[in-house]
């Protein structure tokens, strides 16, 4: 296991099979997030998709880590000369050949960016109402670390939506054989998570599972004609081998446990003690008297 991405994220996702998965999640975000409502929203890592973009909460911000490969290619502004605020850590030198971008500045415009370690958020405990994650857990060096950091800040009935790679495909073993001759098919700094993986993690922390979907049906070809050649497999694996996807959806709720009263609380009347019997009223009568 590797502590950074072997492919470049960026240019990965200018690739045929990059656009193909992207424009597939995005489809399914602006689905799903369009029927979320509250006031905060984050989205940790990988800028290419606009996951809140249909989202209607007032609060809305991209969450990017300096150190974490979901974040390229854009990087931690440096602090004003004048400013009281602690060093910035040093932004990484760009390679002496590479030719300046667009995509070279500190922050994509026009969406507010929050810089802070994905493993330590910067928010309070019960503050968002929701957190969507694409392909973070496969970019973090502590995967369990950050599922924690999301249900702390997530509010009760807050929802968490996690993207990612399905190990369990045909994408999944091209990316395992990729590996061993090091020739990745996608970019992971850390190994491809099960789906199945991932609903026990979720699940473990008091998540309740929504919904799963899985997409991307076609093989792990390079080339964008083959790739729209296979273009039937979409209908077809979505109704014949569903759980085996190149990528796949999950969204849970944040569920919290507490007592409730299921009904009215009665008291118990005291028990006479053993071997005594009740006092005799005015009511009670001898017969033979």
């Amino acid at each position: 296991m590797s502590d950074r991405p072997i492919i470049d994220w960026p240019a990965w996702t200018d690739s045929p099979p990059g656009r193909y998965v992207l424009a597939w999640e995005q489809a399914q975000l602006d689905r799903v997030v369009s029927n979320v409502f509250g006031y905060h929203a984050l989205q940790l890592g990988l800028p290419q998709l606009d996951a809140l973009r249909e989202n209607r909460m007032p609060c809305r911000a991209l969450v990017l880590d300096a150190a974490s490969g979901a974040s390229a290619p854009y990087r931690f502004p440096p602090a004003a000369p004048d400013s009281l605020a602690p060093p910035a850590p040093p932004i990484p030198p760009l390679p002496p050949d590479a030719p300046l971008s667009p995509s070279d500045r500190f922050a994509p415009d026009g969406r507010p960016t929050v810089w802070c370690d994905l493993l330590d958020l910067p928010f309070e405990a019960q503050s968002v109402d929701l957190i969507v994650m694409p392909h973070t857990l496969e970019f973090t060096r502590d995967p369990h670390r950050l599922l924690r950091e999301a249900e702390r800040v997530l509010m009760p009935e807050g929802q968490l939506i996690i993207l990612g790679f399905n190990s369990l495909s045909l994408w999944g073993v091209r990316q395992s054989v990729g590996k061993m001759t090091g020739r990745p098919f996608v970019p992971a700094a850390q190994d491809l998570i099960a789906f199945t993986r991932i609903k026990d993690w979720i699940k473990l922390l008091g998540f309740e599972l929504e919904r799963g979907r899985f997409g991307c049906y076609r093989p792990p070809l390079v080339g964008e004609k083959w790739l729209t050649r296979f273009s039937f497999m979409e209908d077809a694996g979505d109704r014949w081998w569903p759980i085996f996807g190149a990528a796949y959806m999950v969204t849970a709720v944040k569920r919290v446990r507490g007592m409730r009263l299921i009904g009215p609380v009665r008291t118990k009347k005291p028990v006479l003690a053993p071997g005594l019997t009740p006092a005799a009223t005015h009511k009670t009568h001898n017969p033979r008297i």
